[in-house]
């Protein structure tokens, strides 16, 4: 077994960040990274000797290396320090000190060790804040979002999967957040189209897009500047324990075609995506004017047509 290897070799190996969290919630985590204290080149030639297949995954430069093993891919990466940051991506160097790394990750639920002997590392209190349900950026939430502004609704995405109630936020992250919302037009549509589909799925979807909105954050990812959060509101009561796509919860915030083009503009949303935003944003009128004695007939001409 792989452990092995690294343990005749003296390199240290842990799982480390997401599945470290939800193994303690309780939950099967959906893939397990490992970290460890071997640099990439040590990795490599211990994995070749071992006959081990390498995937190849660009991930080296930043420390990963993508191990298949029992028709599994494990993603094993070297402990590092940020060295520079420009708040979308870092250079790093290869570190063997287990706090430094935990130290540049974004929230304490996020920062814990977990040793395949079951020891639980943890610098930052992680353990303490996910009992609490609390999340907390690691050390000073100024620096941790200037690394990376995706951080901002990373934040909101683990607040809905975390958190038991809404508004249970320090004054101060929220201040950070606020501070440093315009950052968010630096990044890349994509990659906050994947962070939001997630917000949406999850818990306390209305009092987070609310909150993007009170902390000026709605106009840096593609939001209309006045969603219609009334409509939002209702839509979000409708749709507890319903599986809705992330584009119908969405697009109820939305009052002209010109919105779902602009959150395309923005976000580079698939065409699927952006039909069913302008489906509902023109047919949500129309279909719901249906009064008097026939109330379902748009409807039923509707599905006619």
């Amino acid at each position: 077994s792989f452990p092995e290897l690294f343990e005749k070799k003296n390199y240290e190996l842990r799982i480390a960040g997401g599945a470290v969290r939800d193994l303690l919630s309780g939950m099967t985590p959906q893939d397990v990274d490992f970290a460890t204290t071997a640099t990439p080149a040590e990795m490599k030639e211990m994995f070749t000797s071992a006959g081990v297949r390498l995937i190849n995954n660009k991930g080296e430069k930043h420390g990963t290396i993508t191990a298949r093993l029992h028709e599994q891919n494990f993603e094993i990466t070297t402990l590092r320090i940020d060295v520079v940051t420009d708040g979308r991506h870092a250079e790093v160097e290869f570190t063997t000190d287990w706090e430094k790394d935990a130290e540049r990750r974004d929230l304490t639920v996020n920062s814990m060790f977990l040793g395949l002997d079951g020891l639980l590392y943890d610098f930052f209190n992680g353990y303490e804040d996910l009992e609490n349900k609390k999340i907390r950026f690691v050390g000073k939430a100024n620096e941790r979002i200037q690394e990376d502004y995706l951080r901002i609704l990373r934040y909101f995405r683990f607040y809905g999967r975390i958190a038991e109630k809404p508004g249970d936020h320090e004054p101060s992250t929220l201040q950070a957040i606020k501070e440093n919302a315009k950052g968010l037009a630096g990044i890349s549509g994509e990659r906050i189209w994947v962070e939001l589909k997630k917000i949406l799925l999850g818990n306390h979807v209305n009092h987070l897009v609310r909150l993007m909105y009170e902390l000026d954050i709605a106009q840096y990812i593609g939001l209309p500047l006045d969603g219609s959060l009334e409509e939002f509101d209702r839509v979000t009561k409708n749709i507890q324990n319903l599986c809705p796509k992330p584009m119908t919860v969405l697009t109820s915030l939305f009052k002209v075609k010109d919105d779902v083009t602009n959150l395309d503009l923005r976000l580079k949303i698939s065409k699927e995506e952006k039909n069913l935003g302008l489906f509902l944003v023109k047919h949500r009128e129309e279909l719901t004017r249906a009064l008097g004695p026939e109330p379902l007939r748009p409807y039923q001409d509707f599905i006619m047509d």
